[in-house]
């Protein structure tokens, strides 16, 4: 190869590369916005400005969750370095904390961008911001940015409204807009309505240098967006009521679920014991959620949409109106107390259906469900059983037991209404007889219920054999939409057939020696039903009931856990909040005092 041919072989080797390299930097330039980007981040910042979150009110228009003005801490190290630092000791005691935690903050700051701010102090209150906020200018590299801090100024529903909190990584890796540090709720309310309670975050763009220092406002202004408020949420709560029923369930443990049975709307919702949502915002967050997260008698947990209980006595009008639409009995069927089938108390003997109902006649039930399950049909006990319990499960479900009750409250426990398949699972197919599963013939056994499903059925019989959906929210911002129309569930109980049920109802609480009586309001007609779930220790005392007999305008139950029999103290509670929604104010001043005062554990009879 001669002297020429190697320099156009050399030649050749340069050209090759330089088009190579002019290619390469077309495609960064030109085809490419990975390089575009990066330039963009090197000389323009993007704040993002966040919205101000909707408010949560009663029905009446009166505040439960608001927004209060608080502060964050920010530190920026290069900031610090550039002015050759600071005092850690007297920066730690201004802010409040100790001098390791403030140095691991700075040295996660460090880590994380020397030229970018970082939190390391959040949700400062107002009131602690403005006793420093004129030592900070001697810090270099400390600065404070305005927030919203989530507040419940009456400490009331903490359960149903929810908490709001910082975003774990998952929340930012479901790529929802959430960035390390926004917030957002993460239960109750707060949580289930999120999107509409948040809003949209405006962005405002603008030029920075080398240093990351502000230089002025990109393309004018031209780019920036505001932020839209998140829209205000109206709830079906009357915020009066829900006080006085708080007050009353304090230091106790149970719940108060009140509706209004002509519209589904919840009046109370009440779990017990409650805690106050606004410890679970600022600093002592983690610490006040330990502290409540262990407490005995669990204070987070939401008892009256979460807790199953069986639903003992009451149980048996459901039965009752069951056998009454199969035509297994009459209201006039009269059918004798056996004790020897199953235990019983009190002195009659030979009840019908509404007197059975007013003394919760046990052997009563057992044979009106034994005439519904082993009919006969079949000749075999184990036949019989398997082929009549999954008709008597369906019609429990139509009152909404083992439901979610249409849905509107994502969390609600459905309970459970054992069917065939449950059994079988648990004594093998045709193996199970009526006699096995006889318990659930008084509201006992395989059957749970929780609260809100005890409180609408209540509203059922209140109605007459249907119920609307029961639901918490009104409205969303400034109009009602069509979708919170609720949605009406039928029993397919004749309405006729409920009309001796609600007698036995009046019977409880009107008769001289009726189980509910305590539940008697001046000047109105209670129906109501008691109810006593056993337990391995003291049992829970219960009662549904709705008011006035006619027209009813609340339907409700109570639940006291460890108090022992339904008409105790379970039914005078339920007077009380009856008294106070229909008329309110409460006269019965000595059965309020005996209410609030008494706490666990509780007397063994309320005189």
């Amino acid at each position: 190869m001669n002297l020429r041919e190697r320099q156009w072989i050399i030649s050749g080797i340069f050209l090759l590369i330089t088009l190579i390299f002019l290619g390469r930097l077309m495609q960064m330039q030109i085809f490419s916005d990975e390089w575009k980007d990066y330039a963009a981040r090197l000389t323009e910042e993007t704040e993002t400005l966040t919205p101000a979150r909707g408010l949560i009110l009663d029905r009446n228009g009166n505040i439960l969750l608001n927004n209060k003005a608080g502060y964050d801490i920010w530190f920026t190290p290069r900031v610090c370095t550039a002015a050759g630092g600071l005092d850690t000791n007297q920066l730690a005691l201004l802010l409040g904390i100790s001098r390791e935690e403030l140095e691991r903050e700075f040295k996660r700051a460090n880590a994380y961008a020397s030229y970018r701010p970082s939190n390391i102090r959040k949700q400062l209150p107002a009131e602690d911001y403005a006793k420093i906020s004129g030592d900070l200018w001697r810090y270099p590299g400390i600065e404070a940015r305005r927030r919203s801090i989530r507040t419940n100024p009456s400490g009331l529903a903490s359960h149903l409204l929810g908490e709001y909190g910082e975003v774990n990584q998952n929340d930012i890796d479901a790529n929802e807009g959430y960035r390390l540090g926004d917030y957002k709720g993460k239960s109750g309310l707060e949580f289930q309505w999120e999107e509409v309670l948040r809003g949209k975050p405006g962005i405002k763009r603008h030029i920075v240098d080398l240093r990351n220092d502000y230089r002025e406002s990109a393309q004018q202004g031209e780019l920036d967006t505001l932020p839209i408020p998140g829209s205000d949420l109206h709830l079906t709560i009357d915020m009066e009521l829900q006080a006085y029923a708080e007050k009353i369930m304090a230091n106790k443990r149970g719940a108060i679920v009140a509706l209004d049975p002509n519209t589904g709307e919840i009046l109370a919702m009440v779990s017990a014991p409650t805690y106050e949502t606004d410890l679970l915002t600022g600093r002592d967050r983690g610490n006040n959620y330990d502290s409540l997260l262990n407490h005995k008698n669990k204070p987070l947990f939401n008892r009256s949409m979460r807790a199953t209980y069986r639903p003992g006595s009451i149980f048996k009008m459901v039965q009752g109106l069951i056998a009454l639409e199969s035509r297994a009995i009459s209201p006039s069927t009269r059918i004798f107390c056996d004790r020897m089938v199953i235990g019983c108390h009190g002195d009659h003997s030979f009840d019908n259906l509404e007197e059975a109902i007013a003394h919760s006649c046990n052997p009563y039930f057992h044979e009106v469900m034994k005439r519904m399950i082993q009919d006969g049909s079949t000749g075999s006990v184990f036949s019989d059983a398997h082929s009549n319990l999954g008709d008597w499960a369906e019609s429990v479900r139509n009152f909404g037991f083992g439901t979610d009750l249409g849905g509107h409250f994502p969390s609600l426990r459905t309970g459970m209404v054992p069917d065939t398949a449950d059994y079988d699972k648990m004594y093998g197919r045709k193996r199970w007889a009526y006699s096995t599963i006889y318990s659930i013939s008084i509201g006992e056994g395989e059957l749970l219920a929780t609260p809100l499903h005890m409180a609408n059925l209540a509203a059922i019989i209140a109605n007459h054999g249907h119920y609307f959906a029961p639901h918490v929210v009104k409205s969303v911002g400034d109009s009602i939409d069509d979708s919170f129309k609720p949605e009406r569930f039928e029993t397919d109980i004749k309405p006729s057939n409920f009309n001796s049920i609600i007698r036995a109802m009046q019977s409880v609480v009107t008769s001289i020696d009726g189980t509910g009586k305590k539940a008697q309001v001046p000047g109105i007609t209670v129906c109501g039903k008691t109810g006593t779930v056993q337990t391995k220790r003291v049992d829970h005392s219960v009662f549904i009931a709705f008011a006035p007999m006619e027209n009813p305008q609340i339907a409700l139950s109570v639940y006291v856990e460890n108090a022992g029999s339904g008409g105790d103290w379970a039914a005078p509670i339920a007077s009380l909040i009856i008294e106070k929604q229909l008329n309110g104010e409460v006269t019965q001043k000595e059965k309020e005092r005996r209410m609030i005062r008494t706490t666990y554990p509780f007397p063994k009879y309320f005189p």
